[in-house]
């Protein structure tokens, strides 16, 4: 008996195929890219104040700003910040390429999108954790710390409350 005999056969990469598999079989329906795609669709990007959420009728056309909000939010949903990485991603990442529908923009355009709306795509993050936690899909109820130190002080001008949370967080929106 071969060695190779043992183990499952893989395909050859040059094996053509009569049907192949469309990029809509390789993304499960549980998966969260498609409540990205359904919640984004649902949005005003006007109401939000995005650049080109109108399209203009001269020039080159523009990325429709709801493609590049789902493409931050799937950067947010899998921890890269990076536009050289969600450019990468768009390229390679099956999810990704299912959420853009094949479009693949570069580093510079998402760069400049998040340059261009910083206070749009803030709100967008916000309203988006606020439906999550709406829908009780984010609980924020288990803090694990992985051995890390952090320091500790417990005095009443360091503690925090619903409404000095509440001041915090409106300092933070106007800065």
């Amino acid at each position: 008996m071969n060695e190779t005999d043992s183990y499952i056969e893989s395909l050859s990469r040059n094996q053509t195929f009569l049907l192949p598999k469309t990029i809509e079989e390789y993304v499960e329906t549980s998966n969260p890219v498609r409540f990205i795609d359904a919640y984004v669709n649902t949005l005003d990007m006007e109401k939000l104040c995005f650049t080109h959420s109108t399209p203009q009728d001269l020039g080159r056309p523009s990325y429709n700003p709801k493609d590049l909000c789902k493409l931050y939010l799937y950067g947010g949903l899998n921890h890269i910040r990076s536009s050289r990485k969600l450019e990468r991603e768009s390229k390679t990442n099956l999810e990704a390429m299912w959420l853009l529908k094949g479009l693949t923009p570069d580093f510079k355009t998402i760069a400049d999108f998040r340059k261009d709306n910083p206070l749009a795509i803030g709100a967008l993050f916000k309203q988006f954790v606020s439906f999550l936690k709406e829908l009780s899909l984010y609980g924020a109820k288990q803090v694990t710390v992985d051995g890390t130190k952090l320091k500790a002080v417990n005095a009443t001008d360091k503690a925090f409350n619903q409404r000095a949370l509440a001041k915090r967080i409106k300092v933070m929106e106007n800065r």
